[in-house]
């Protein structure tokens, strides 16, 4: 398995990374004389884990792939890495498993009957995200909510290279940041992904903030939450979302919006839903009216 810059192991690269983001200060150690490499050296991080510095060596060039869980669990607590990144630690550190790399993954395709749920929901936006966050199928209420979730889009893609469409999600730093950790969660140790190769180039060339997040390997799955969407139709929604993975399906997941009951919010999604049935013409105003549109919140 080839590494994100063609060396080493994605272990290695992994463990590299994070040891760059430990100041030495933050782990009690004295930050005081000429530092050649940003973060802690090689030596230190393994005096804190516990191992011989040779064999830390070892790990991080890729010479040995075969650490137990109770020496990535000692790495992992030097790190300070949370649950998440310490599960991803854990999962590079699996063997390498034979591959067929010469043939592309095949297209995804969503299940029929999960796209055909989403279509009976016509008051609950809805949609399809695959493995490297691309919108698989959305209903049209998904749709009019915001431009990100339009099928064929690649969110990930679009945040950084169209700002106007992630504008309305507000927090741009943040929603890059997090989409940045979300797409490492979601591919693992497949990083050899041709598709995922292609992407990550593309981005790592026409962006500078990409080329740095990716650089991080930071770990965060995107979970259920509280989100505020600004609609150029009805202005902002605080919006709940649901991830719910899709069984027998590679990595795609379920993603549901929906307002608190009796809300503004309830009101301007149920407005822009039956704007989304019956869409006012071009220069006329709806007979519900309108709602005025307001600054995305956090």
């Amino acid at each position: 398995m080839v590494s994100d810059n063609g060396t080493g192991t994605p272990l290695g690269d992994y463990l590299r990374a994070r040891r760059e983001l430990i100041r030495p200060e933050d782990v009690g150690l004295p930050a005081a004389g000429r530092r050649r490499v940003p973060g802690l050296r090689r030596e230190e991080l393994a005096l804190l884990a516990g191992i011989s510095a040779d064999y830390y060596l070892r790990l991080e060039q890729g010479r040995d792939r075969r650490p137990s869980a109770q020496v990535l669990d000692a790495l992992a607590r030097a790190l300070r890495l949370d649950e998440d990144a310490t599960a991803h630690l854990h999962r590079l550190a699996v063997p390498d498993r034979p591959r067929r790399r010469s043939r592309p993954r095949r297209p995804e395709h969503v299940p029929e009957g999960v796209r055909q749920l989403i279509t009976t929901w016509p008051h609950t936006p809805a949609f399809v995200q695959g493995r490297l966050l691309d919108v698989l199928a959305a209903n049209p209420l998904a749709q009019a909510l915001s431009p990100l979730f339009t099928p064929g889009t690649n969110m990930i893609r679009a945040l950084f290279l169209d700002p106007d469409s992630g504008a309305a999600h507000g927090r741009w730093e943040a929603s890059t940041e997090g989409s940045v950790a979300a797409l490492r969660a979601l591919v693992g140790p497949d990083v050899d992904d041709p598709a995922l190769v292609e992407l990550v180039g593309e981005l790592s060339v026409r962006s500078e903030r990409f080329r740095r997040l990716w650089a991080r390997h930071d770990v965060r799955p995107k979970r259920s939450g509280i989100s505020t969407i600004t609609n150029p139709q009805v202005g902002p929604l605080e919006l709940r979302h649901e991830k719910l993975p899709i069984p027998d399906a590679d990595r795609q997941i379920l993603v549901i919006y929906h307002a608190e009951p009796g809300t503004p919010s309830a009101e301007r999604l149920a407005l822009l839903a039956s704007l989304a049935v019956d869409p006012a013409e071009p220069g006329q105003s709806t007979a519900r009216g309108s709602v005025p549109t307001g600054r995305t919140r956090g």
